[in-house]
């Protein structure tokens, strides 16, 4: 039985209201520009019956149909029943339809594109054949089938203008406007905005020319930090501890262009010593409400070895955010940040997640980037400890009422062990074959295998089709226990593929 826990932390923001969009002022006028990220709006007519899940797979007579959802005993039978429409495909987005199909508010829950398994696992129905970058196809989609939420999970479609556009048509949409979303979507841009606002963050300098960069890095020495200004899939941050390092990222960015437009631009910035931790907030534009801590694994390799990746592993609660801390994050940085964007023009609804690094010599939190959504893997892990209902809540941010919201969790810890493709995260095969994913999901009630790369091959087989593939998340009394189920449902699981970290929360374990 779950137990709630204190409902964290809520800031009310005394803010005037002001316009959704940036009127004329200097962030909207800042150098970063959307225009080449804005998809073309079609109006071919949309098929309006929705596609089921993984149709023509020979694995579809075993997808579970979509849940029976009961209203709480206590709760009002005309109460709104909510259909939901999830925008991505990725591990994080399942852990969103998850979350949203246990709601007893929610009624219905769509993911477009979504894959293999959240399809097969009857945590939503998938839309395939929807195209998310066609925010015309979207909106007449949640027209035709009512739907009363659209949650949008990947930074891209943010950045493009899917929630300006849903918003505009009457739809609520969680997630922040494009504007907004260049917090992310430029980390030039954030970097300007930190320094305008007084937010805590490293040092830095911006270059779109490789002499100039290295003549920096020189004058900086190293361990120094060279990041792509756009977005690349959280691969375009690159911790160079040797000069080396450092000439070869710039080189990679900015003269061979592996990056792209992405790195047409680059920072370089203070390398910080310390420990790094995640921290989210919802926010409806003038409240903002922490959710429990979580900390995420970026390198490759045991003992935080080897490049970065989109992360391989995460947990919650971190030990590392204590409540002091959480409460100067609140007030030094996520604060600050709302009413700034306020202050520009630009009201900031969705979750702002905050990657920080806890400084070794101070103690204190600095800003290391700013993500639009929720983190991948810490999303795995919040949303198998949430208790609460989950559409209520994102509904509540997008009407702006989150100071009427306090959030349970369940009590204890929660893991996520990433597993990715050979070879992640440089060039790796897809294709290959994964069995026993059923076995491991099915081990406890405390055990879910979110599917981030996954697809069926012609015999129904799950294989693998991206870098970071599954997310093996469990809940336990505390870390060890929580660890000890999660590396369980991994062995479970047969894929020569595919690897995996075997010290995912070894920092905390340590401290403990």
């Amino acid at each position: 039985m779950s137990v709630a826990t204190t409902s964290p932390i809520s800031f009310a923001l005394c803010i005037p209201k002001r316009s959704y969009c940036f009127s004329n002022n200097s962030l909207a006028h800042h150098p970063f520009s959307y225009s080449n990220l804005l998809p073309r709006i079609i109006n071919d007519p949309l098929v309006t019956t929705p596609v089921p899940p993984v149709i023509g797979h020979p694995r579809s007579s075993f997808r579970r149909p979509p849940r029976a959802f009961d209203l709480p005993a206590s709760g009002d039978p005309s109460a709104e029943r909510l259909v939901v429409l999830v925008i991505g495909g990725g591990g994080r987005e399942h852990a969103l339809c998850f979350a949203l199909g246990r709601s007893p508010s929610c009624q219905l829950v769509f993911c477009a594109p979504g894959n293999a398994g959240i399809s097969s696992s009857g945590d939503a129905t998938c839309l395939p054949d929807l195209d998310v970058a066609d925010n015309a196809a979207v909106i007449s989609f949640c027209r035709d089938k009512g739907v009363g939420l659209v949650v949008v999970g990947p930074e891209a479609p943010l950045i493009s203008g899917l929630v300006n556009d849903l918003v505009a048509a009457g739809v609520p949409a969680f997630g922040p406007s494009s504007e907004a979303a260049a917090l992310e979507g430029s980390k030039d841009f954030m970097k300007s905005f930190c320094y305008k606002y007084h937010i805590p963050t490293a040092k830095y300098r911006t270059f779109t020319d490789a002499p100039s960069a290295i003549e920096y890095i020189k004058e900086q020495g190293v361990p120094i930090v060279i990041k792509a200004d756009g977005l690349a899939a959280g691969k375009g941050v690159i911790v160079a501890m040797t000069l080396d390092e450092a000439y070869e990222a710039v080189d990679s960015m900015l003269v061979k262009g592996d990056f792209g437009s992405a790195g047409g631009k680059v920072i370089v910035e203070e390398y910080l010593e310390g420990e790094e931790a995640s921290f989210f907030a919802l926010v409806d534009g003038e409240n903002a409400i922490a959710l429990e801590s979580a900390q995420d694994h970026k390198r490759v390799g045991d003992g935080d070895t080897g490049p970065n990746t989109g992360g391989m592993g995460a947990y919650s609660p971190a030990p590392i955010l204590t409540q002091e801390l959480q409460s100067t994050v609140m007030s030094t940085i996520i604060v600050p940040t709302i009413r700034a964007m306020a202050e520009e023009g630009c009201k900031y609804v969705g979750v702002l997640y905050a990657g920080l690094m806890i400084e070794k010599k101070s103690g204190l939190p600095k800003l290391i980037e700013y993500n639009v959504r929720f983190g991948d893997p810490e999303c795995q892990v919040l949303m198998f400890r949430l208790e609460s209902d989950l559409a209520q809540v994102l509904l509540a941010a997008c009407k702006g009422e989150l100071s009427k919201v306090s959030l349970n969790w369940s009590p204890g810890s929660a893991m996520v062990v990433v597993m990715a493709s050979k070879g992640y995260p440089g060039d790796y095969e897809k294709g290959s074959v994964i069995r026993n994913l059923e076995e491991a999901d099915n081990m406890s009630s405390d055990v879910k295998v979110f599917h981030a790369g996954t697809a069926f091959n012609a015999e129904g087989n799950f294989i693998a089709v991206g870098g970071r593939v599954l997310g093996v998340t469990a809940k336990g009394r505390d870390l060890e226990e929580a660890r000890e189920r999660a590396y369980a449902a991994v062995e479970l699981i047969d894929w020569p593929g595919g690897f995996n970290r075997n010290d995912i929360g070894w920092r905390a374990l340590l401290q403990k």
